[in-house]
């Protein structure tokens, strides 16, 4: 994973969110990391960031891996449909 300093990353935000748009990168402070710089290319990568940070998809991701686990599972297809229908259900 790139890093990048917060003394480069203030002379030049626009060019490392343009090279974070194709990898994460982290920020460094006096040699220690104490963020993640995300660039967004697309309306796709939003919606993927906001998925990702989702806390049903969150709480969905913790049930499977329990019932994983646990020696059962979900199918994808399965998880595609119920993740589907609750955001149809979202006001």
């Amino acid at each position: 994973m790139k890093t990048v300093t917060i003394a480069d990353l203030q002379r030049d935000v626009t060019h490392y969110l343009e090279l974070a748009e194709g990898e994460d990168m982290v920020i460094l402070n006096n040699g220690k990391p104490v963020g993640i710089l995300r660039g967004i290319a697309d309306d796709d990568d939003l919606f993927d960031y906001e998925f990702e940070q989702d806390p049903r998809f969150l709480e969905r991701v913790k049930r499977t891996r329990a019932q994983f686990r646990a020696g059962g599972g979900i199918r994808l297809e399965d998880l595609r449909d119920e993740l589907l229908n609750e955001t149809d259900k979202v006001p």
